[in-house]
């Protein structure tokens, strides 16, 4: 991953929140969402009982967000949950932000 680095947090009830953002010119916005692409089709494959509400026993769901901004701008907000087992098991294939 070049542009997407996961940060992650967990709740009490095990549900695991992993959120990556990128924020890049107009021209390496189709990179990104290569990415996204990569990202997603890998949980698909990885893990089929999903996406969907966890609440409906789904295993993992996502938002994807894209908004442009001033100055030819665009922001992308990917955000997975899942159970521990989902988020460990991306995080060992995609990484996590290296900031923490």
């Amino acid at each position: 991953m070049h542009y997407l680095r996961f940060d992650t947090s967990d709740s009490t009830d095990g549900i695991h929140t992993l959120e990556a953002l990128a924020s890049t010119r107009a021209d390496r916005h189709a990179a990104v969402m290569a990415e996204v692409r990569q990202v997603l089709d890998w949980a698909r494959q990885h893990h089929p009982d999903g996406p969907g509400p966890l609440d409906e026993g789904h295993g993992w769901d996502h938002d994807l967000a894209v908004s442009h901004e001033d100055g030819g701008w665009v922001a992308v907000s990917l955000t997975l949950i899942g159970s521990e087992a989902f988020a460990q098991s991306l995080l060992a294939t995609f990484g996590a932000d290296d900031d923490e």
